[in-house]
């Protein structure tokens, strides 16, 4: 099954976060098909914190792909200020 998930990146106590779509039984730091964003916890004030290529999330949700609880937690919270080109 393909999902879209985030994938860990970054220092120890820096995490940084890909949006990326992959089948499901690779590993989470894997290989991916396509990394359709990004999500910085830590990003200070003036710094982007999310961006999401929403066409491309459309698409693979057409196709099938299952979006993670967290992925679509941060899609409905940060709303039309992600829809961006990654």
């Amino acid at each position: 099954m393909v999902v879209i998930r985030l994938s860990r990146g970054g220092a120890r106590n820096r995490p940084f976060y890909n949006i990326v779509v992959a089948d499901s039984r690779n590993p989470r730091d894997g290989r991916f098909v396509e990394r359709v964003g990004f999500y910085n916890p830590l990003a200070k004030e003036g710094e982007e914190a999310v961006r999401i290529a929403m066409d491309r999330l459309t698409y693979w949700q057409g196709k099938g792909a299952q979006a993670s609880d967290t992925v679509m937690r941060l899609v409905k919270k940060h709303g039309k200020k992600v829809a961006a080109a990654v």
